[in-house]
């Protein structure tokens, strides 16, 4: 079975190799290891070495030669817009305090649909439309573009960093508490 061990970054791969293409919505293209069907049939085993998030135009390199273009497929999202600049950036804010994926454009935001979001951003005068485009929300300042979509971080969670302290907050009517735990090595001397 042909394998594909590598992935390149949209514009950095040469695109007159492309042998098919593969399809995929975006918890879909959060892979490491996974057989696939490319458009025209094409069988392969994307085997990487550690779970990335494939990108709209990436490159998966056979190790055959050539390459198979990644699509982002068109899901069933909602734009989030407001009436000004400001407004947006305000709703964007609202938006990462929430930990959600978040496809972030010039005049609109692009998330999954949740019906609890979307009540929030309604109140806080978003104007909020079903749409249907590929989603490629942004990776975060920490790499997150790495970590697994399908992780609720909307709402009840916990993150092992360490030194104990938990914090709880509400929002809009639904609160949630974030237990974050800190590990430090402490030096003996």
């Amino acid at each position: 079975m042909l394998r594909a061990t590598r992935v390149e970054s949209r514009g950095n791969w040469d695109e007159t190799k492309v042998v098919d293409r593969v399809v995929l919505d975006f918890e879909d293209r959060f892979r490491r290891r996974v057989r696939l069907r490319a458009e025209s049939g094409l069988l392969f085993l994307l085997d990487l070495a550690t779970a990335t998030v494939l990108g709209d135009g990436d490159g998966l390199a056979l190790d055959g030669g050539g390459f198979v273009r990644v699509v982002a497929k068109p899901e069933r999202l909602v734009a989030v817009t407001a009436a000004t600049p400001g407004g947006l950036a305000r709703l964007a804010w609202h938006i990462g305090n929430r930990h959600l994926p978040a496809d972030i454009g010039a005049d609109r935001i692009l998330i999954r649909d949740d019906h609890v979001i979307v009540d929030m951003l309604r109140g806080l005068g978003a104007t909020v439309e079903p749409v249907e485009a590929p989603f490629n929300p942004e990776g975060g300042a920490y790499g997150q573009h790495n970590h697994d979509p399908r992780h609720p971080h909307g709402h009840d969670h916990g993150h092992d960093h360490g030194d104990d302290h938990g914090h709880d907050h509400a929002h809009d009517g639904h609160g949630h508490s974030h237990g974050h735990a800190h590990t430090r090595a402490r030096s003996a001397g």
